[in-house]
């Protein structure tokens, strides 16, 4: 198993594609993000990054569990290799039906949100290394060695627990108010306000189901409520620098209040990006240059 065996059309990803995003699970270094309809396109916004391993399988094979098991050894011992997601197969029948699962447990590797490799079957942990090497390789970048056990996480903050809750449940509202007060004593709290922009970020999306806001956004450029919403689903799409360039154009041509609104739901939008984005910075740069 050196070499993977690449997919033939194995993942519906236009129904993917479609789900809401959810924050709730993010996938940890040890575990592996619990896969559901409701947050998928998480893993495909993850997919852009790094390969995504999904494992679907059930509890009640023996070959399944033991694959979870090496599959998030290995998303520790081989840090920044891939993203690991499992889905149930018993509790997310749809899940395993987007993914055109034919046998339990089933393994399939995307990137860029495009079905990459899959394999079906129990594999040893040594095979697994390989597997995952060959698919680095296929992308243009160099294979990861495992290494030994990684030193354990920070712990996470408790305070976040009751947000978790909440985006558990789809309710976004009650998690960015445990946000506001973290943020109400700790301005400076980095975690909680990327964690808060997120959210705010899922709830604005989960009322684009069904629309097209950047066709709309499209046929009415000057429209700043079609502007937010089309800057959102780029964003959600992988191709954050269009949302930025979008309402970037917009600021060029507008003046008083709704300048500063633009701008800053830009600097809102950063946030959801590590400081040190190449797309961020350029953005930034953009925006001085359009407010100036």
């Amino acid at each position: 198993m050196a070499e993977p065996q690449f997919a033939q059309g194995a993942v519906d990803l236009s129904a993917l594609a479609q789900q809401p995003k959810n924050s709730a699970n993010e996938p940890a270094a040890h575990d592996a993000m619990q896969l559901r309809a409701d947050n998928i396109t998480q893993l495909i916004e993850a997919s852009q990054q790094q390969p995504a391993v999904v494992l679907i399988g059930t509890t009640r094979s023996d070959a399944s569990e033991a694959l979870r098991a090496s599959l998030g050894q290995l998303s520790t011992e081989m840090p920044g290799a891939f993203v690991f997601a499992y889905a149930d197969a018993d509790a997310h029948a749809d899940v395993a039906q987007m993914f055109g699962v034919r046998a339990l447990p089933t393994v399939v590797a995307l990137y860029q949100g495009q079905p990459l490799a899959n394999f079906e079957g129990e594999q040893p942990k040594e095979a697994l290394v390989q597997w995952i090497q060959a698919i680095q390789k296929a992308i243009g970048r160099e294979p990861t060695e495992p290494q030994g056990e990684a030193a354990p996480e920070t712990p996470e903050d408790p305070r976040f627990a009751e947000a978790t809750e909440a985006l558990n449940r789809g309710d976004f509202e009650a998690a960015i108010a445990v946000y506001e007060r973290i943020l109400a004593s700790e301005p400076k709290n980095t975690e909680a306000r990327q964690a808060r922009d997120n959210a705010r970020l899922l709830m604005r999306l989960q009322t684009q189901q069904g629309e097209d806001p950047i066709a709309q956004a499209n046929e009415d450029p000057t429209n700043l409520d079609y502007a937010f919403a089309a800057a959102d689903a780029e964003i959600a799409q992988g191709t954050p620098e269009a949302g930025f360039s979008r309402l970037i154009a917009l600021l060029r041509n507008t003046s008083g209040k709704e300048k500063d609104v633009i701008r800053e739901r830009l600097v809102e939008l950063f946030a959801l990006f590590e400081p040190s984005d190449a797309r961020v910075l350029q953005a930034r740069a953009d925006m001085a240059n359009a407010l100036f």
